[in-house]
């Protein structure tokens, strides 16, 4: 495994981490993902709501209310209060003009750590709430993260190319490897790769070593999907890093827990909309940080 420790985690501190996401009141997914999670794993979460949805948009109906208009003043309210952050996570956004908010929090916390996940679609398809300056905005973000955890639809739309599907090649999982490290991300976790047989791989590469020393780390797929593996992944990801764990290592980590987490999911009634069962499995991330 990689030795890439982003940070170096005292262990009587409790970290704050900024969780810059949206909050569903139905459905596993953002907030509602990245609260629970970043706490078990030690961290103090400081919600910054990026908008309000009724449930998730894998639902046919739901509301939507964008937050953009509220977030200066939240801020601004911190920094009277003289909030410190030690990580800023960011997800979801609800209009363009969001990663204004993420990068005045990168200029007024240079010491935070910019973790992103750059949400935007999954299995080749856009959001129904995303807009192509939406996206485009988001790709801003890539240049000074810390950790950029896409997954290959939105790894595709960071680099310009067509979605190649979930199967690509050593080859392909190179040249997108290579073409975020060479927009300024400092380290990747490309996640998702499905070759059909039977695993899910995700990519870790560090801009220290370059595409030739990226690690591969694959996990057992089970026979069905969910909604919101993938913030739960990256909540796990960005929990583990933040306890002080090496970037490989906390990929791995966050792996195994979706996987434990789907198994718990598959019991669970509409499990397939409502999105994956995590509660069952917070004491994995709770241990990281009694070692």
């Amino acid at each position: 495994m990689s030795d890439e420790i982003l940070y170096d985690r005292d262990p009587r501190y409790i970290p704050r981490v900024a969780a810059v996401h949206d909050m569903c009141g139905y459905g596993k997914c953002s907030l509602t993902a990245a609260i629970p999670i970043l706490s078990a794993a030690g961290c103090d979460v400081c919600p910054v709501p990026t908008a309000l949805f009724s449930a998730h948009t894998r639902y046919e109906v739901f509301t939507f209310h964008d937050t953009t208009e509220i977030l200066d003043g939240y801020l601004d309210a911190w920094r009277q209060e003289n909030v410190d952050l030690d990580g800023v996570y960011s997800g979801f956004l609800g209009s363009a003009d969001q990663v204004a908010i993420i990068k005045r929090l990168y200029a007024e916390y240079p010491h935070a750590l910019r973790l992103v996940d750059p949400v935007m679609g999954d299995g080749g398809e856009i959001y129904a709430t995303y807009t192509p300056a939406l996206c485009r905005a988001m790709g801003t973000l890539v240049d000074g993260a810390d950790a950029l955890m896409p997954n290959l639809t939105e790894a595709s739309i960071l680099t310009g190319r067509d979605y190649p599907g979930q199967d690509i090649d050593d080859a392909q999982v190179d040249e997108i490897l290579g073409a975020l490290l060479a927009a300024g991300a400092k380290n990747v976790v490309l996640k998702g790769i499905d070759r059909g047989d039977g695993m899910i791989r995700n990519y870790v590469a560090s801009a220290s070593t370059g595409v030739a020393g990226k690690q591969e780390l694959a996990h057992a797929k089970l026979p069905f999907m969910t909604h919101g593996t993938g913030d739960a992944f990256a909540s796990a990801l960005c929990g583990a890093v933040m306890a002080g764990r090496p970037l490989a290592e906390a990929a791995n980590i966050a792996g195994e827990f979706v996987r434990h987490a789907m198994e718990s999911t598959q019991y669970q009634p509409n499990h397939e909309e409502r999105g994956v069962s995590f509660e069952l499995n917070l004491d994995e991330l709770t241990a990281l940080t009694r070692r």
